[in-house]
């Protein structure tokens, strides 16, 4: 088994392979891993066997960890749906070996969420396990199942209703500034801000035109509530929601959250995400934000964080 840093030359194989993984996320594409590689050392790998590629671990590195990558919310290592149990385990020894090469002390690993897998793909928890990894940290997430989801709550029917006798209809858009700007002044409320610019939000999606959409609800000529959605194949995930004070009391978030949840229903989607309701590296649970996404049917699923000490 042998382990190389990822070159820009072989950026097709690297995407080709995310492509087909047993965790075929968009945004472990180059193209998206780079469009904020200014913040980021990149320290990607790519695992062979005979010269084969059985692998790839998007990563980046601060200081002396070598971290899942630090842009991403989550992204462990990317296997084919050949790979075996022992062809895994061998991978991690020898990103063990190569972390201990590059003088890195420790490894932060990422894990994906079951949803996002094809098939089984939990085999790295096993070899994480057997490398005596300690679990530092675990994010409380919230996903709706969408062949088994639990009804809605009352009180969301009623603003879903009222949205409706509004007339308000939530229409796919482009107006990124304006969306930006309702998503700011929102996040400023709670000392907060976007990760993403509206520029960069922009790009991202111009680049990704089929996986990045953005929604939003209008009254009168002002924007007043807007939704960012990944598509992942079987899971729709909300990126950013934001509406402001004109905006709850017509129900316009609650009717676009539930037009979207109904469409990527539609669409063939399995799970619908809504991302974590965890502060402080997951110590404290944001109770209001988790009983609005459950109120929508969405129930409790984690994003485990693992260390491993290389020393």
């Amino acid at each position: 088994m042998k382990c190389v840093a990822y070159q820009a030359e072989t950026q097709q194989l690297w995407d080709e392979w995310v492509a087909s993984a047993r965790t075929p996320l968009f945004f472990f594409k180059r193209n998206f891993m780079e469009y904020h590689a200014d913040r980021f050392q990149d320290a990607s790998l790519m695992f062979y066997e005979d010269d084969k590629l059985v692998a790839v671990f998007p990563a980046s590195r601060r200081d002396n960890e070598l971290i899942s990558h630090g842009g991403l919310t989550f992204g462990g290592m990317l296997f084919s749906n050949k790979a075996r149990a022992d062809t895994v385990l061998a991978v991690f020894d020898a990103l063990l070996e190569h972390a201990r090469g590059m003088g890195c002390e420790r490894i932060i690993y990422k894990t994906i969420p079951y949803i996002f897998a094809d098939q089984g793909a939990q085999e790295d928890l096993y070899a994480l396990t057997r490398m005596g990894a300690t679990l530092v940290r675990r994010d409380l997430s919230s996903v709706i199942h969408l062949d088994n989801r639990p009804k809605l709550s009352k009180g969301r029917k009623w603003l879903i209703a009222r949205a409706a006798k509004l007339g308000l209809q939530a229409t796919v858009s482009s107006d990124w500034e304006a969306f930006h700007a309702l998503l700011s002044e929102a996040l400023q409320r709670h000392g907060a801000a976007p990760v993403h610019s509206a520029q960069e939000l922009s790009l991202l999606q111009s680049r990704f035109t089929q996986n990045i959409e953005l929604k939003t609800t209008w009254h009168e000529g002002r924007l007043i509530a807007g939704a960012v959605l990944f598509h992942f194949g079987q899971v729709t995930h909300t990126q950013y929601l934001a509406t402001n004070d004109e905006g709850k009391e017509m129900g316009a978030l609650d009717a676009l959250i539930e037009t979207c949840i109904r469409e990527s229903e539609a669409r063939g989607a399995k799970y619908f995400s809504f991302g974590i309701s965890t502060e402080n590296g997951g110590r404290t649970l944001n109770s209001g934000l988790i009983n609005q996404k459950e109120n929508f049917g969405a129930r409790g699923m984690v994003l485990d964080f693992y260390e491993i000490s290389i020393n």
